[in-house]
């Protein structure tokens, strides 16, 4: 069976953060969305995705196609259920398609908002399904839960330094490579998972649940309070709540980064603090590029969305709710606006747009720095937000 992981509408709802992937290539507890399908399809998935990231996060087609809905995430039961699918049947959940049994070659022509020619098949048990933002951090402790189970099933952590004070020591699993000296561990709320060749550095206070990917840091004393996600490749230090950042950015000092959101390729100045809750308590109203304007996210907390490339300097500010795109650098005093488009360069004074050559310069030289490469691809990508994001840029 060949398995494919489709976009379906909510990759509009989470921008800025699915400009740059596709919805499968998100980030949320341990593991991104197409990790989670592959370990439980024990197979490769391909994606079926916009136009313009296609070349890059390619579709594989075959006679016999299941179509998964990719901002669905997998549970057993699921699994059975779409496994078990045959021709031309479609598993929904309410209005949803949650995947198709889809035979033949031209998947291409597959549109998840016509479906009228598939036999409907209801699920009715529960699901967790990635459609704003937000939800990236808000279920994020039942994603890494779920994640810690599936990884750590009939396996056994690699142990403990005497130096370290773990609370819980069932919930806590350590991956081959893994350096921990002199830090607290505390899985009485939730797992706690580190990454092959990770490191955790002295003074650091880590409360689960908690994740952190392959070659990332936790930097000395540093305090993390779960839910929290800290992707490969990354570094983190300062102070760090319920937040998700996908990998190969750094919050590499001081500052404080709650209910929030970052990409990949970021980097959080010195210093920098962001706002995750109102004065007056009040629910928090973000940008939303599907409906370009402000929305209610119903959420008391609610931090910063920080897409692919972009970064900020040293002190900055950022208020509840604030949406940052791709490739933006934010800088000097004050709190910038909450909706900062793709390829912005300014803070609270004012702003100019970023020349995608110049970004590009940078992008390249920030992933050489990791010994990879900017492919053209990837040039592609960013040249097309470049555009199609013009108009927010009124600068």
């Amino acid at each position: 069976m060949n398995y494919i992981l489709f976009d379906d509408h909510s990759w509009k709802s989470l921008l800025p953060l699915t400009s740059t992937r596709p919805v499968a290539n998100i980030r949320i507890g341990i593991l991104t969305i197409k990790e989670k399908w592959e370990l439980f399809l024990n197979s490769t998935c391909s994606f079926l995705t916009r136009d313009y990231l296609s070349e890059k996060f390619r579709l594989s087609e075959g006679e016999n196609n299941i179509l998964i809905n990719s901002s669905v995430l997998p549970d057993k039961d699921l699994v059975e259920e779409i496994t078990t699918l045959k021709i031309n049947e479609a598993l929904f959940q309410d209005k949803d398609i949650v995947a198709v049994f889809f035979p033949g070659e031209d998947v291409k022509e597959f549109d998840c908002r016509k479906t009228d020619s598939f036999i409907k098949k209801q699920y009715n048990s529960a699901i967790l399904k990635i459609q704003n933002p937000w939800d990236i951090f808000e279920y994020n402790g039942e994603a890494i839960r779920n994640d810690f189970l599936e990884i750590t099933k009939n396996r056994s952590s690699e142990p403990f330094s005497q130096t370290v004070q773990v609370f819980n020591k069932k919930d806590v699993f350590i991956e081959e490579g893994a350096r921990i000296e002199c830090a607290a561990l505390n899985a009485t709320k939730g797992p706690i998972y580190i990454g092959k060749n990770a490191e955790v550095m002295e003074g650091s206070t880590i409360y689960g649940p908690f994740s952190l990917g392959e070659n990332a840091i936790v930097k000395i004393g540093t305090k993390i309070y779960g839910p929290t996600t800290v992707g490969p490749y990354s570094k983190v230090a300062g102070e760090i709540n319920n937040s998700v950042i996908f990998g190969y950015s750094n919050k590499a000092h001081d500052g404080y980064l709650g209910s929030s959101v970052i990409g990949e390729w970021c980097n959080i100045g010195a210093g920098t603090n962001i706002s995750n809750l109102k004065n007056n308590y009040s629910e928090v109203r973000v940008w939303n590029y599907e409906k370009e304007e402000f929305v209610n996210t119903g959420l008391q907390f609610c931090g910063l969305f920080m897409a692919d490339h972009s970064k900020c300097g040293i002190n900055s500010m950022f208020n509840t709710g604030t949406v940052v795109g791709v490739s933006a650098n934010i800088f000097g005093a004050g709190f910038p606006r909450q909706f900062i488009p793709s390829f912005s360069w300014g803070g609270a004074h004012g702003y100019t747009t970023y020349k995608i050559q110049k970004a590009i310069e940078v992008a390249k030289t920030v992933k050489s720095r990791r010994d990879l490469e900017l492919d053209s691809e990837e040039i592609k990508i960013l040249e097309h937000i470049y555009e199609i994001t013009q108009k927010f840029r009124k600068f």
